[in-house]
């Protein structure tokens, strides 16, 4: 299917074809190959095969979205994507060919190769050598990859890294404990150092932009209220505060943790974890992405991901009618925040780094698939 340029394009162009030679922008084109790159591993295109963490089960929510495949016993399509796989190797690769016959119009590229299991390191390297036409780049990495000549697309911020105090752990049972450590961290210092400007602050549990009401949330730190709680904590315990071993980001934010909660006279250790080893931490950075730009939505999904983990809260949204007001949104949002079993920490983007030759990609807002059915290629790859 055509695609059609903007209409003001075509408008700007017809006004001045009288009096000088316009450069217009190239039709798109069919063709070639477009080569990604992505951080996870997905194990199985099974949907009843569950991914390991949250990063396979976004990637493998991605390619559901792109493919289709004669899966159904009475041969008819499953999945609702504009290509097919014609090679798959678990965990390392998967190679997706244009389906000639799709319902909303051919893809423009013939095929995608998607080198999966790919470190930061390696993918933003491959940008800057042509190696590759899209990967994702790390929100901490985001900054220093422009400046080293990488084309950048980002995101509205639409995944929250958040404190989550582990139900049932003695050492967060105190209220005291966790309030002074949520008052004593300074989310402007994890965005401004190590996000590098990348990201927003978190007060409430959805962003501005979706919401309108997160301005309500103080998201600035308050030491001389962490130390007055500290304070009367008869004897501080100490925390273990767990991360993933494999995010360099939440390594560096449960530090600026643990810095920012000694100085309130509350004792914090930091260790990465993994799911099913011991010990088990009394809290744990969390992130949750967007599943949909509606706020209600957006809730409801971070409280089921919430229970989930075995976290209380949400019992302020066990009401929330369809459609909800602004004002019952934020209400069901204060009321997570005030019982500080969930700390929000920052907003972050999704970054994508691509090459010269890519055309009309569009960062995907919470809930829609990589446009990789409309993106063409402006030349061969190198």
């Amino acid at each position: 299917m055509l695609r059609r340029l903007a209409a003001s394009s075509v408008a700007f162009g017809l006004a001045l074809a009288s009096t000088t030679r316009v450069e217009t922008a190239r039709r798109p084109r069919y063709g070639g190959t477009l080569r990604v790159e992505i951080g996870a591993k997905v194990s199985s295109l099974d949907p009843a095969v569950a991914a390991a963490n949250s990063e396979e089960a976004a990637a493998k929510a991605q390619l559901a979205a792109l493919t289709y495949d004669h899966r159904n016993p009475d041969k008819t399509f499953a999945g609702a994507g504009a290509f097919r796989i014609s090679a798959w190797e678990a965990g390392k690769s998967v190679t997706l060919a244009a389906n000639d016959d799709y319902r909303s119009g051919r893809p423009f590229v013939d095929s995608i190769e998607i080198q999966m299991g790919r470190s930061a390191r390696d993918r933003l390297l491959d940008l800057e050598l042509n190696k590759t036409d899209l990967a994702e780049i790390s929100p901490e990495q985001g900054r220093h990859a422009g400046e080293r000549g990488v084309r950048i697309s980002t995101s509205q911020p639409d995944e929250l890294l958040a404190l989550v105090f582990v139900s049932g752990r003695p050492a967060a049972e105190d209220e005291r404990v966790r309030e002074a450590i949520a008052r004593a961290i300074d989310r402007a210092a994890i965005v401004n150092f190590i996000l590098q400007k990348t990201g927003e602050p978190a007060g409430g549990i959805l962003p501005q932009w979706s919401s309108g009401t997160a301005f309500l949330f103080s998201a600035a730190p308050d030491i001389s209220r962490a130390k007055e709680l500290s304070s009367q904590i008869t004897r501080s315990p100490r925390l273990l505060l767990g991360y993933d071993f494999g995010d360099p980001l939440e390594h560096s934010v449960a530090e600026r943790i643990v810095v920012n909660a000694r100085e309130a006279g509350i004792t914090v250790t930091s260790d990465s974890i993994q799911r099913s080893a011991a010990p088990h931490p009394d809290a744990a950075l969390e992130r949750w992405r967007m599943e949909s730009q509606h706020p209600r939505e957006s809730l409801a999904n971070f409280i089921e991901a919430l229970r989930a983990e075995g976290v209380d809260g949400g019992e302020a949204c066990e009401m929330l009618p369809a459609p909800a007001t602004p004002e019952q949104i934020y209400g069901c949002e204060r009321g997570i925040v005030s019982s500080y079993r969930v700390v929000p920490l920052v907003w972050l983007p999704q970054i994508y780094g691509l090459s010269a030759r890519v055309r009309d990609w569009k960062a995907p807002a919470p809930g829609e698939a990589w446009p990789l059915g409309d993106v063409w290629l402006d030349g061969e790859a190198p």
